[in-house]
């Protein structure tokens, strides 16, 4: 058992305080590593115990950043889930495309077949290539048969193996999909979907709120499955859905598959995970242990589970022959739709920690999330690290580790960050560009709206573009405004005193570069 880790999610008592940090260096291994990346999704930067939380606690977390390097200026490239996806998987800020947004659970594939993306430059070396979790990335050509093959999805795009769910916790269709068909489908049962107009027979939230575990707001009262109504409607595939209150150990299973056939050869894991995305349904082993109520249980869902991977590496004698990489898609949220008492049972409890707002806020709480770096003899150990890092940068970053060239017109704004990643220096990026895209809410409709909001960190400052007058989604302020807005993030690190006037000559520098780096199509140099 991997020292420190237990199934039941229990750190050994003194076992941080007898961690001797290995020699480390990039020079040590003997074959290229395993690499994981673990996406956990809306978790914010103050969620986890090594990261100062002290009303929750995340074991396995914090021996994962004992055992590595912490980030403490790391960032999502997106305020949302589906742009950092993309962005992740290509080396390409979301923003340069069009039409890179939350998407709903029958959208067409946005990253198309061709494309260059992580798992491809992977592949192309000789890695094993798998999805298990969350996708949210489209599929198909603009309208899905979830009766059949159903591509473009992942294996189109690099992916040798995938094992997911199309979009979202809250959305449907509510099934999983191994490579590229829909697991356990009766075909007597056909599935359809539909995000417009309501199909088939079955109890919606809206017409029948009874019937739900908890309550919701207009968006999520379509059809109700599992006792939870979701966004968008659906009817058929009853054999395919999913338990909510299984579906992490079933995604972790498939993800112990996938390492345990492939252990002989390098591998690449990406695994999405759920938590803590609404609607927030933990496996009862977690229910009420965390005192918060369904988002804390989820947490510490979360939290094993990275725990029982570890220790799952640990006993096939991997653990040190592979690169894991944890971090979060975007900031956290508390209420999303649903009414789980998120809010009521924060206590004090700050899911961002020191910053401000969260998911869907341009606000630095949007997009600073956690980020941890593990590899034992090769990852500095017991590290903290400053530098600035965004998710963007993996495909270059694991590119120079697996000796891979990137052409030139690819993953245009993924930078080689490998050596802070590796915790061999502090010196990170020169700046990030962070955005949001503005939610409107008409009738029982979710849509995002308008041109994204753009923000760029350098060095203490933050900018952010001037947009629109200030709004709020779900309670979190988008941090809009119709004036640009300038912070020092070293004295004001909860953006609440805006500069731009009295600085208003470094406003006019910052805005210039963000215009430039806008308008030149791509960063990387």
């Amino acid at each position: 058992m991997h020292a420190g880790i237990t199934r039941r999610g229990v750190l050994l008592a003194g076992t941080a305080a007898l961690i001797t940090p290995p020699a480390w260096g990039r020079t040590r291994a003997a074959r290229k590593p395993n690499i994981i990346v673990i996406y956990a999704d809306d978790l914010g930067y103050g969620d986890l115990s090594c990261y100062g939380a002290d009303t929750i606690h995340t074991p396995n977390l914090d021996m994962l950043a004992a055992r590595g390097t912490r980030f403490v200026n790391a960032h999502s490239p997106s305020a949302t889930c589906t742009p950092s996806r993309y962005a992740l998987l290509t080396g390409d800020y979301a923003w340069r495309a069009s039409g890179i947004q939350i998407l709903p659970g029958d959208a067409p594939a946005l990253i198309r077949p061709g494309k260059y993306t992580l798992p491809t430059m992977l592949k192309q070396v000789g890695y094993a290539t798998g999805l298990v979790g969350k996708w949210h990335l489209g599929l198909g050509n603009g309208k899905v048969d979830w009766n059949g093959e159903i591509a473009p999805g992942p294996l189109d795009i690099g992916f040798d193996y995938g094992f997911f769910m199309p979009a979202t916790l809250d959305r449907v269709p509510t099934v999983l999909i191994e490579n590229s068909r829909v697991v356990n489908l009766d075909p007597t049962d056909p599935i359809r979907v539909n995000y417009k107009d309501k199909v088939g027979t079955e109890p919606t939230g809206a017409e029948n709120p009874g019937l739900r575990k908890f309550g919701a707001d207009p968006e999520h009262s379509n059809t109700i499955i599992n006792g939870i109504s979701r966004i968008g409607y659906m009817t058929g595939g009853r054999q395919a859905r999913w338990k909510d209150e299984e579906l992490t150990d079933v995604l972790l299973r498939k993800a112990l598959d996938f390492v345990k056939t492939r252990k002989d050869d390098p591998f690449f894991l990406y695994f999405a995970m759920n938590e803590p995305h609404v609607p927030r349904a933990p496996h009862p082993r977690f229910v009420g242990k965390s005192g918060m109520g369904t988002r804390g249980d989820a947490i510490l869902q979360l939290d094993w589970t990275v725990g029982a991977l570890v220790e799952e590496l640990t006993k096939l004698g991997l653990a040190d022959d592979t690169l894991i990489f944890f971090s979060s898609d975007n900031g956290p949220i508390l209420f999303d739709g649903y009414s789980d008492q998120a809010v009521e049972r924060v206590g004090r409890h700050r899911p961002s920690g020191p910053f401000t707002s969260g998911k869907y806020s341009i606000y630095e709480g949007g997009t600073r999330v956690p980020m941890i770096a593990c590899w034992p003899g090769h990852v500095r150990a017991g590290y903290v690290s400053h530098a600035l890092i965004d998710h963007v940068d993996l495909t270059a970053s694991l590119a120079s580790l697996v000796g891979a060239t990137l052409p030139r017109d690819v993953a245009v704004d993924s930078f080689d960050m490998l050596a802070p990643l590796l915790g061999e220096t502090d010196s990170g990026r020169d700046y990030v560009i962070e955005d949001t895209k503005m939610m409107v809410t008409t009738g029982s409709t979710v849509a995002s709206s308008g041109a994204r909001i753009l923000a760029l960190r350098e060095g203490k400052w933050k900018f952010i573009r001037g947009s629109v007058r200030p709004q709020e989604f779900h309670g979190n302020a988008i941090g809009t405004s119709p004036a640009h807005q300038l912070y020092d993030l070293t004295r004001d690190p909860g953006e609440r005193f805006d500069l731009s006037k009295k600085l208003p000559e470094r406003t006019r520098q910052l805005a210039a570069k963000l215009d430039r780096i806008e308008r030149e199509g791509r960063s990387r140099p």
